[in-house]
């Protein structure tokens, strides 16, 4: 048993969430590449066993809904980057329909490798910018579920997601210590873009004091084709 099992093991009886053996070896191999592949290209600044387990695994599982991940739902990651938190959820949840998007194709590449290494079926990867892909008609408004950690502010960040989801399904934000601030900035965006905070859920993690919240924002009305805009606009230009 290597010291990240023995982590994550602790971290998940301390956050509630039951792990099966075979999903703690699947999350133990993910370890395992994350650091081997970080060597090489910058994937994540946070390295050591306990840090990982805590501030990527159980972090990432704190988006699960169990009544909202029924049902084998489509879910797109937006701005994946090493793969959190849609990898984690997958493991956890082997059910769900899983694309993982992001801009850098060499992250994808890691991402690639980690599923064919993990056996992870009903997995797709997608090289693009969000504000394109959102555009495109295989993905505009076509997942019950949209998933993002660490993209981008919540009014900014509306507009890279709400495009990907279907009227009536949602988007899960997992924020930090502004998620009350970024949810009171975001009334305008989300009038425009077609939806509306249904919960904002306080979250804490095993061992660490730091406030963090996972926002759940219901798709309630298509978005205008207007948006998302073009490229590089929702970041210079938050609506």
């Amino acid at each position: 048993m290597t010291d990240f099992t023995t982590e994550l093991r602790t971290a998940a009886a301390a956050a509630d969430i039951v792990l099966t053996e075979d999903q703690l070896l699947k999350f133990t191999r993910y370890d395992a590449l994350l650091i081997d592949w970080n060597e090489r290209m910058n994937l994540t600044a946070i390295t050591e066993p306990h840090d990982v387990a805590v501030k990527h695994m159980i972090d990432s599982l704190t988006a699960y809904d169990k009544q909202l991940f029924s049902g084998a739902p489509t879910v797109i990651d937006v701005g994946t980057g090493a793969g959190f938190p849609g990898l984690p959820l997958k493991i956890y949840d082997p059910s769900i329909r899983l694309t993982l998007m992001d801009s850098l194709a060499k992250r994808l590449t890691f991402l690639e490798t980690v599923i064919e290494d993990l056996g992870l079926t009903g997995v797709s990867c997608v090289h693009a910018r969000a504000e394109d892909a959102a555009r495109e008609p295989q993905h505009r408004e076509r997942y019950d579920l949209a998933v993002s950690r660490a993209v981008a502010r919540l009014p900014v960040l509306l507009e890279y997601t709400l495009p990907f989801v279907k009227k009536g399904g949602h988007l899960i934000a997992l924020k930090g210590r502004t998620a009350e601030e970024e949810a009171d900035a975001s009334q305008h965006a989300l009038k425009v873009l077609g939806g509306r905070i249904e919960a904002i859920r306080p979250v804490t993690l095993p061992g660490l004091d730091d406030k963090r919240a996972v926002l759940t924002i219901e798709k309630t009305a298509p978005t205008p084709k207007a948006y998302p805009r073009k490229a590089g606009t929702p970041a210079k230009k938050p609506l």
